[in-house]
């Protein structure tokens, strides 16, 4: 399975533009819950979310007085059966006491629907980003990705797609010089020769690092494991530690692509921060140390798909305001740079820990 790709019938009017503050709190009424009128958007460019301060509760919900976060999904992503499978991954993380988000039951699921819009609501969990500085702090991210990669082991998603060279590099490729809807490209032609020559030398070195490391396990893995996705609480205080949230992006692939993206700084940093997380993560749990290798062919896969992420949204409004510079010829120019610079990178020696 893989995402869906948006239609030129879906982007002539963005569905968004639909989903006024009242549709929202009447999307939660229909679920049994009422806002008492304070309604803020939180940070999301993919979906529509909420934090939503709730009133008395309708039915049998046990809400009243809390806060909530109202996740609306971006139509024509994921299938009903694709979310509903992320949900189901959550919920085995919380049967396993790991400290993971996930959406509540309400009317008797997950995932529910009003006004055209697929959503669920989750409780409200407040944090801070994790210090990566710290190598307790890593430590302790690190013995808790091994516990959901434990989970994640244990059978496979079925309907979610995977994180390989076809879904993170050529099917973004495609898209970006013409294989999207209305066969257009949307790299400008003064960068488009160059842009492809980059891409398809780097992606010779992916192909040929994947193949050099061989086999490795592919589990259900959180996927986007950044570190605006983990809220961190200080010790001394109730549920101290990190929680994991927004498994959007969950999908099957190897274990380092959840460790990588919590690791920066020269080599010798990045050597002690990724020490630092397999430690914690072998506290639990053997880490494949053959994966290291794919740390930078994964970020090379990452930085085309995120283009192709930009230009599959384009149609929604808030992504030309917010990132004006795309399409332009120095943004392009920039891309080139940087696949030239990580095809050079996944040719030295890798990290070890």
């Amino acid at each position: 399975m893989t995402e869906k790709i948006p239609s030129p019938a879906s982007a002539a009017l963005h569905a968004y533009e639909s989903l006024t503050p009242d549709r929202v709190l009447d999307a939660l009424a229909s679920v049994g819950l009422l806002g008492d009128g304070r309604l803020m958007a939180l940070s999301s460019y993919e979906n529509r979310v909420y934090q939503v301060h709730l009133e008395s509760p309708v039915g049998d919900a046990e809400l009243a007085g809390d806060v909530v976060v109202a996740k609306f999904y971006r139509p024509d992503r994921w299938s009903d059966a694709q979310i509903i499978e992320e949900h189901a991954f959550a919920a085995e993380l919380m049967a396993a006491e790991i400290p993971v988000v996930g959406p509540l039951v309400l009317e008797g699921a997950t995932l529910n629907h009003f006004g055209g819009f697929s959503f669920s609501v989750s409780p409200s969990r407040g944090g801070r980003r994790p210090e990566l500085d710290n190598l307790d702090v890593l430590e302790w991210i690190g013995r808790f990705l091994a516990r959901i990669h434990t989970v994640g082991s244990a059978k496979p998603f079925v309907d979610r797609p995977a994180l390989n060279l076809q879904t993170f590099g050529y099917t973004p490729r495609d898209i970006l010089l013409g294989g999207g809807p209305g066969s257009h490209g949307y790299i400008p032609l003064d960068m488009e020769s160059r842009w492809r020559k980059a891409f398809d030398e780097a992606m010779l070195v992916v192909q040929n690092v994947f193949e050099s490391v061989g086999d490795v396990k592919n589990l259900r893995l959180h996927g986007d494991c950044h570190p605006g996705n983990i809220l961190w609480t200080p010790e001394g205080l109730p549920l101290a530690g990190p929680h994991f949230v927004d498994l959007d992006d969950a999908r099957t692939g190897p274990a380092v692509q959840d460790l990588w993206m919590l690791v920066s700084g020269d080599r010798a940093q990045s050597t002690r921060q990724l020490g630092a997380l397999v430690d914690g993560y072998e506290e639990f749990r053997e880490f494949d140390r053959r994966e290291l290798a794919l740390i930078e062919p994964l970020r090379t896969l990452r930085l085309v798909h995120y283009s192709a992420w930009l230009a599959q949204r384009w149609h929604d409004p808030i992504f030309p305001i917010n990132f004006p510079w795309f399409g332009t010829s120095d943004y392009w120019k920039g891309q080139v740079d940087m696949l030239e610079e990580q095809t050079e990178a996944m040719q030295e020696t890798p990290l070890t820990v």
